[in-house]
């Protein structure tokens, strides 16, 4: 885990996106809050991280948290749908209720200025740059600078994961 001790750092919640929906993703508006930026798929063997996710958005949401998922087809074409395909497959398998933005690269030359501000940041292993696989994960501090990075293979609701929600939620 590695924290942006440099507050002249621009935070990625600065960064404009576009909603799944059409329209904005306003991730302004989560400035104050803890965000869990992941990247996500529909057809990944990772897919069933949808309903550990959902179920930290529903436990913290009241307290200033939110995920925020970035559907990707980056990744041996995991995300192949439509908008429209995403969010039924989303609501309808995992009951996810939590923000989409637009399908977007993670990585490459196409690679969206969010993940530009993500990629610089190390996980636990020390590992940065190119985002490896779907679900990878990346917390964002209230203060707006990204405090911690976790590798796709980390479950929602591990106890590294949580506890560093919890540290976020409670400072």
């Amino acid at each position: 885990m590695t924290t942006d001790a440099t507050p002249s750092t621009p935070s990625p919640l600065d960064i404009e996106i576009g909603a799944l929906t059409g329209g904005s993703a306003g991730l302004p508006q989560y400035a104050g809050k803890a965000v869990l930026i992941v990247n996500v798929a529909s057809k990944c063997g990772l897919t069933p991280q949808y309903a550990g996710l959902e179920r930290l958005q529903e436990r913290y949401a009241a307290q200033g948290f939110t995920v925020l998922g970035v559907p990707c087809n980056q990744f041996l074409g995991q995300e192949p749908g439509t908008a429209e395909e995403i969010a039924e497959f989303c609501s309808a398998t995992y009951g996810v209720s939590f923000p989409m933005t637009e399908k977007v690269d993670v990585n490459g030359e196409d690679r969206h200025a969010l993940y530009e501000r993500l990629v610089g940041f190390a996980d636990a292993e020390g590992h940065t740059g190119d985002i490896r696989w779907n679900f990878e994960k990346f917390l964002i501090g209230r203060d707006g600078g990204v405090v911690a990075r976790f590798s796709p293979q980390t479950e929602p609701e591990s106890a590294e994961l949580v506890a560093a929600v919890e540290a976020q939620l409670a400072g």
